[in-house]
């Protein structure tokens, strides 16, 4: 009863005008981002999250999570026609989605790919709202230790599920621990690493940091490379599925929304990892895996599904632990802590109308993502001929103001240039820069939590392990880091043992 009485209580907040309007521009921008390659939802919101300080906290948060569950269902249209993901999650959704639209079915490819994301997005919600009141009263049991195991383990899970190399992965890990120690000791109030420079006291800002890696490292990326639009131009007829397209993939959209959403709450599962694994086990599961990769509409409909699961299950780590699990959710982690509201286990306690009200607000983007997708699919054609070069100008426009209103200082201008050439090299690298965000932004309270734990235990290292909370969680940590080392060694004496 308290679930339908909080929940009718979001939707009193999400219907509030100003909530919609949000909501609503959230969902226009995501779409429109995620059919745009080469700008994905973290610059986005990265871009945006200046624009957030002066806005209501419910309403920028509706917003920035609708930009992030909104590219999701956009970046379809363009694995679809142009066979380039206009998102990294829809890289899979190419192999099988455009060759249904040169066989002359790109309207059901794009038809069940939206109705299969509603479908998915709308469990992925009730889930949410199901699981994290339930995971945020069991988090409160968390102390230091447990905390500090936590966050540990959140850090080795995203590094460990990159899509990079797994060492690479620690590199920029690393390298983000290090960024967030920069300015004064959270206990011992010492300052640390700013090489006299009064700016850093205060650290890296991280709405600059993130601006550098993601917006003006991106606009580098795409300027150099070559672009090729290739539009391929075929009727769009038929939108809806046929009622044999609905038999052959029903089971592939609720499959892919489970594996979605459990993959999503992982720290580093996110939407890319549940869109491959969903694809694979479909055509597992297939009767005729032949057709995959041939326009099996199963292809498009399970990865649509799944990697819009993802992005709204990846709220729950965020919400009920206070730990995000990928780079998007990181910015939408500043922008909760900006407006003075921690995430965590005390937020649906402390800040009800904010939860219920985005719960609330999903299941109305959902709708409205449904009715952007299908009538304005030629718009959104017409949209992928703009230049990027024009697009890159609005970018690094953006982000010179973005940068600058900060603290109106034009030395967080300079720092974001510099951050913006240094993720362009580490891009060109294969060093993936979400790791660096997450560890930059969980880092302090990594050493937060360390410091208290072992201030309380007297400087005994034997409290993390007393804990049964804690030693559990640093037994998982202690797999995935092994893990690799033994699979290295396993391959060695298997090269040395044959024949």
């Amino acid at each position: 009863m308290d679930f339908l009485t909080n929940l009718g209580n979001g939707f009193s907040i999400a219907l509030n005008p100003w909530n919609l309007i949000f909501a609503a521009l959230g969902a226009v921008i995501g779409t429109a981002i995620g059919v745009l390659p080469g700008l994905g939802p973290p610059a986005t919101v990265a871009l945006l999250l200046p624009l957030t300080y002066k806005m209501d906290p419910t309403a920028a948060i509706i917003m920035l999570a609708g930009i992030f569950y909104g590219a999701m269902y956009g970046g379809s249209t363009t694995s679809i026609l142009l066979n380039i993901p206009g998102e990294a999650a829809s890289v899979v959704t190419c192999l099988d989605g455009y060759k249904m639209a040169r066989q002359g079915r790109a309207g059901p490819a794009l038809g069940i790919s939206a109705m299969g994301s509603f479908i998915a997005g709308t469990i992925s919600i009730f889930g949410l709202s199901l699981v994290a009141p339930t995971l945020a009263s069991f988090a409160l049991k968390f102390g230091p230790p447990e905390y500090f195991s936590l966050i540990l383990l959140g850090l080795m899970m995203a590094v460990y599920l990159s899509e990079e190399s797994i060492v690479k992965g620690l590199v920029m890990g690393g390298l983000g621990l290090l960024l967030g120690t920069v300015g004064i000791d959270p206990v011992l109030g010492a300052t640390r690493f700013t090489f006299g420079l009064s700016r850093l006291t205060d650290g890296f800002d991280f709405v600059v940091v993130a601006m550098g890696l993601f917006g003006i490292s991106e606009v580098l990326i795409n300027l150099e490379a070559p672009e090729v639009r290739d539009i391929f131009k075929t009727a769009l007829k038929r939108l809806l599925p046929t009622l044999e397209d609905w038999r052959r993939c029903w089971a592939s959209v609720v499959r892919g929304s489970l594996l979605g959403f459990f993959i999503g709450v992982l720290p580093g599962g996110g939407a890319i990892i549940s869109s491959f694994v969903s694809y694979a086990v479909e055509k597992r599961v297939s009767k005729h895996p032949e057709q995959f990769g041939k326009g099996a509409i199963e292809g498009v409909a399970a990865p649509e599904s799944a990697n819009n699961a993802a992005s709204t299950s990846s709220f729950i780590p965020l919400l009920t632990l206070g730990i995000p699990g990928n780079a998007t959710i990181a910015m939408i982690f500043v922008a909760l802590m900006i407006h003075g509201i921690r995430p965590g286990p005390l937020l649906i306690q402390e800040h009800p109308n904010l939860f219920w009200g985005v719960v609330a607000s999903m299941y109305i983007g959902n709708l409205m993502l449904l009715g952007l997708n299908l009538p304005l699919i030629g718009f959104w054609v017409r949209l992928l001929r703009v230049p990027y070069h024009f697009l890159a100008v609005v970018v690094v426009t953006i982000c010179l103001i973005g940068a600058y209103s900060v603290k109106n200082s034009a030395f967080d201008v300079g720092m974001m240039v510099i951050f913006g050439v240094l993720g362009y090299f580490m891009r060109k690298g294969g060093f993936p820069p979400a790791p660096l965000i997450l560890s930059m932004i969980l880092g302090p309270i990594l050493e937060r939590s360390l410091q208290q734990s072992l201030i309380s235990s007297g400087g005994e290292v034997s409290i993390f392990f007393e804990k049964p909370i804690s030693a559990a969680l640093l037994s998982v940590a202690a797999f995935l880091m092994l893990t690799p080392i033994f699979k290295r060694l396993w391959k060695r004496n298997a090269l040395t043992n044959s024949p």
